[in-house]
């Protein structure tokens, strides 16, 4: 595995490479992200992963200063799972003058996270589409845990007719439930003993639905006063459609196997999120 930390390098390393599949990070790399790998590996001749801590998608009050970096742990568990180029760009690499040009998200952008995490996606569009220009893979992984952001991507792919074809993976949970997660590094002792709650809270209002309960708004107001029952802090709970994630008809129209539950909430200092499919099921939505 060679390590980059230049464009014109990257560029020069991936000009002959026939199939490219890219694994964006932030580094602190964990099982969930070694999964993302072993699926370009299926996907690409040539492997190429990130790790960039981008400053663009932290508001002013977030972690960005203390987000865990390991890249040299990074780099050997890499290695180890046969990836071809690590790309670790310095931030003056990836923004050499101050990023006036940024990507416009779609409206669902400003919900859910969005709501919470002002600019979030407009951050996190603008560095995705710097890494794909750079990168110029055939397919890149994202993975479900992060749903909203893995829809938003793929949407901003087809409509900037970018030749890429997004490839999703299913979230990794410990054996609690708890889905793993970079920030589940914060967690005292006693947090991660309680932290699996939030991964049942939604699968058991995902479960009351897939038997016939169409009163979402009840469902997620029960799921939030049990988290804050048990000392969370909750943003959101959220019943959606998942093609768009769109609020579901309130008559209960739409199927379940279509539905998602969606939640995200702070326990202690740690913000975690989380989602499950109605009906469980692999591959696209």
């Amino acid at each position: 595995m060679v390590v980059i930390q230049a464009a014109d390098a990257l560029r020069d390393r991936l000009a002959q490479a026939e199939r490219v599949a890219f694994v964006p990070t932030m580094g602190n790399l964990h099982a969930g992200h070694m999964s993302l790998v072993e699926i370009a590996r299926r996907h690409g001749d040539c492997v190429v992963a990130s790790i960039f801590v981008n400053r663009l998608q932290f508001g002013p009050n977030e972690d960005f200063d203390r987000y865990p970096r390991t890249l040299e742990a990074d780099r050997i568990e890499l290695e180890q799972r046969g990836v071809d180029v690590l790309f670790a760009p310095r931030e003056h690499e990836m923004y050499p003058v101050p990023q006036l040009y940024r990507v416009q998200p779609p409206p669902i952008a400003d919900e859910l996270e969005g709501a919470f995490r002002p600019g979030f996606f407009h951050g996190v569009c603008t560095v995705v589409l710097k890494l794909f220009n750079l990168v110029q893979p055939d397919v890149a992984v994202f993975g479900k845990k992060d749903r909203q952001q893995l829809k938003i991507v793929r949407g901003m792919v087809q409509q900037f007719n970018l030749p890429i074809h997004i490839e999703s993976a299913e979230t990794v949970r410990a054996d609690d439930g708890l889905a793993l997660a970079s920030r589940n590094n914060y967690l005292s002792a006693t947090e991660r003993v309680e932290a699996p709650r939030l991964y049942r809270t939604l699968r058991a209002i995902a479960d009351e639905i897939a038997e016939g309960r169409t009163d979402y708004a009840n469902l997620e107001a029960s799921g939030r006063a049990d988290l804050a029952k048990h000392g969370w802090k909750v943003d959101y709970i959220a019943v959606r459609h998942g093609l768009g994630l769109r609020i579901p008809h309130p008559e209960g129209l739409d199927h379940p196997h279509l539905l998602i539950v969606l939640g995200a909430a702070t326990l202690g200092s740690t913000r975690l999120i989380d989602n499950v499919d109605v009906v469980p099921k692999d591959g696209e939505d």
